[in-house]
């Protein structure tokens, strides 16, 4: 009975210290989420801002299903946001696992691996702003010593997404070598031993024994990374303000020109609205999996 009834107090005294940090979050994230789902049923023009909401019940949602500029939105989003991922992922492993070994000069690639992750998001796109400038771009300069023709890297609509996704991947890739990297430093020697003394190479080890240790590891970094792709705006609205055309207008930078230039404070709040369930809805399909993945 006593051992009950302190089991009792520590339970108590727990959610007594987590109470401060709930309220906080509580304000700080709910209220938001909550108010930009209440505005969403509005017309708020930004320009009669002094005067009140009108209330419109589902329209924005309508709206929004009907046209053809939320639907490229979103067909941008979708494509620069599985092709970052996926692409750090491969490439953030190979990384990974290239320098998870004792190498002469280790620690001087590992930190010049994980600069880009220190720049300011805007500072990236001005800097591949300038290297994909069709005339004085860097990148156009090397391929004229090579005798290719200059690339319009963020006019012409078939290279401008391929241009974007490159700078992502360049900034966030080793923000996926670290975590990869922490996780294959978990292994325990005694797996990759046993594999060892078993008869298995080096690819059968990875395939058998590393790769799938580390699963839980890959699976919350592409949720992470996930998440972090659907918010991208800075990059891609220094580089290329969604153009040419609505090419790489990702859903943010489409919020931010709904909110902003359309001034439709309303529709924009809806397009949140649609975002986060988008991001919600997908983060649950990759968390699923991957449980899913360590049951068996």
């Amino acid at each position: 009975m006593t051992h009950s009834v302190q089991a009792g107090r520590k339970t108590r005294n727990a959610y007594l210290f987590l109470l401060p940090a709930a309220l906080v979050l509580g304000a700080v994230l709910l209220v938001p989420i909550f108010n930009g789902l209440r505005l969403s049923f509005f017309e708020w023009p930004l320009r009669s801002i002094s005067k009140p909401p009108v209330f419109v019940g589902l329209r924005n949602y309508g709206e929004l299903l009907r046209s053809e500029y939320f639907r490229a939105s979103v067909r941008a989003t979708l494509i620069f946001t599985f092709s970052v991922v996926a692409i750090e992922l491969v490439v953030g492993t190979i990384l990974a696992l290239l320098l998870e070994g004792e190498i002469p000069g280790l620690r001087f690639f590992r930190t010049l691996y994980v600069l880009p992750i220190m720049i300011a998001p805007v500072v990236v796109g001005v800097v591949w702003r300038f290297m994909y400038h069709p005339s004085y771009g860097k990148i156009n300069y090397f391929l004229g010593q090579l005798g290719i023709e200059p690339i319009g890297w963020l006019s012409d609509p078939n290279v401008a997404m391929k241009a974007v996704i490159i700078a992502d991947v360049w900034q966030w890739t080793p923000f996926v070598f670290l975590l990869v990297l922490a996780g294959l430093q978990g292994v325990p020697k005694d797996l990759t031993e046993a594999s060892r003394v078993d008869g298995a190479n080096y690819i059968q080890t990875l395939i058998w024994v590393k790769l799938p240790f580390i699963s839980s590891v890959l699976g919350l970094t592409a949720v992470l990374r996930l998440i972090d792709s659907f918010r991208s705006l800075v990059v891609i609205f220094n580089m290329t303000f969604g153009g040419p055309g609505v090419t790489t207008e990702v859903l943010s930078l489409h919020l931010y020109k709904t909110a902003f230039i359309s001034q439709r404070l309303g529709m924009s709040s809806a397009i949140a609205v649609i975002l986060l369930l988008l991001i919600f809805a997908l983060s649950f399909v990759l968390v699923i999996r991957g449980v899913k993945g360590e049951q068996k």
